[in-house]
């Protein structure tokens, strides 16, 4: 568009007197019309360089916005394998820690009959803990990794 000429068109339309008494006399009407066409001849290549500078600007853009879509997608696709990661190792992790609960069920059962001391019992019941703790851990880092995938995605940004 800025290569094309601009077509304007001015109008008025009144009344013209040289004293106030005649100013609206037959006769003393006056209209004017002044067409004009204003175009770019002489701009020394300004147009064309700012024609280029928003195509170069415009490419830009693109490239910028195409960069920040892979971003993104790279962003999804790790969260998802690290989530992926994560829950299998709760579901290790729930294993251990159910076998470590029998484990001391049986230690205490032992301990009942006089078969044991109460020192396995303290050792079965310190594993049973640490098991434990350690899935909680899991689960913490796989609810945290949870709410990253949902933050990459474009949910919880109100803020």
């Amino acid at each position: 568009a800025a290569f094309l000429p601009k077509i304007l068109l001015t109008a008025s339309l009144g009344t013209a007197s040289r004293a106030l008494s005649g100013l609206f006399d037959a006769g003393s009407g006056a209209w004017s019309f002044q067409p004009t066409i204003a175009m770019p001849l002489f701009d020394w290549g300004r147009t064309a360089a700012g024609v280029d500078l928003a195509q170069a600007r415009e490419v830009i853009a693109v490239a910028e916005y195409e960069k920040a879509i892979q971003q993104a997608f790279r962003e999804v696709a790790d969260l998802l394998a690290a989530r992926e990661k994560l829950a299998a190792q709760v579901a290790a992790l729930e294993a251990t820690e159910q076998a470590q609960a029998r484990r001391l069920k049986l230690a205490d059962a032992r301990y009942q009959a006089g078969v044991a001391s109460f020192l396995e019992v303290l050792d079965a019941q310190r594993e049973s803990y640490a098991a434990r703790q350690a899935a909680i851990q899991q689960r913490r880092a796989l609810l945290a990794a949870a709410a990253q995938l949902y933050k990459a995605l474009g949910g919880g940004g109100e803020s």
